[in-house]
């Protein structure tokens, strides 16, 4: 199956030259449709034009974002160090939305 998701600039352009090889995203309906093997199309914010594909090769479930990074080299999110992950991903998704869903760790090849 495929799967399409937006990011902007900075994460698009981590995840295309493969600097950042876990996604991480909120667990929830749109998200628990995901399987090993589906591929997943990241479109950049503010190009459309620019489409990367990778496939899904692990999924990783977590009550947290905190929980995720820290179980994980901050390298693999794309970051230098899990504490500026975890800053910057709070502040798009809520404690309560965390609680509510989940999250996932969306290992990419």
């Amino acid at each position: 199956m495929r799967h399409e998701m937006k990011l902007a600039q900075v994460p698009f352009e981590k995840i295309l030259n493969g600097t950042k090889v876990i996604e991480s995203r909120l667990y929830d309906d749109k998200r628990r449709t995901i399987e090993l093997g589906d591929d997943i199309a990241f479109t950049r914010n503010d190009d459309p034009a620019q489409i990367v594909t990778k496939r899904v090769v692990a999924l990783y479930r977590y009550p947290s974002f905190k929980d995720l990074m820290t179980d994980f080299p901050a390298v693999l999110f794309g970051w230098t160090k899990a504490e500026e992950a975890i800053e910057e991903i709070n502040a798009f998704y809520s404690a309560d939305d965390q609680t509510k869903y989940g999250v996932v760790g969306i290992r990419l090849a």
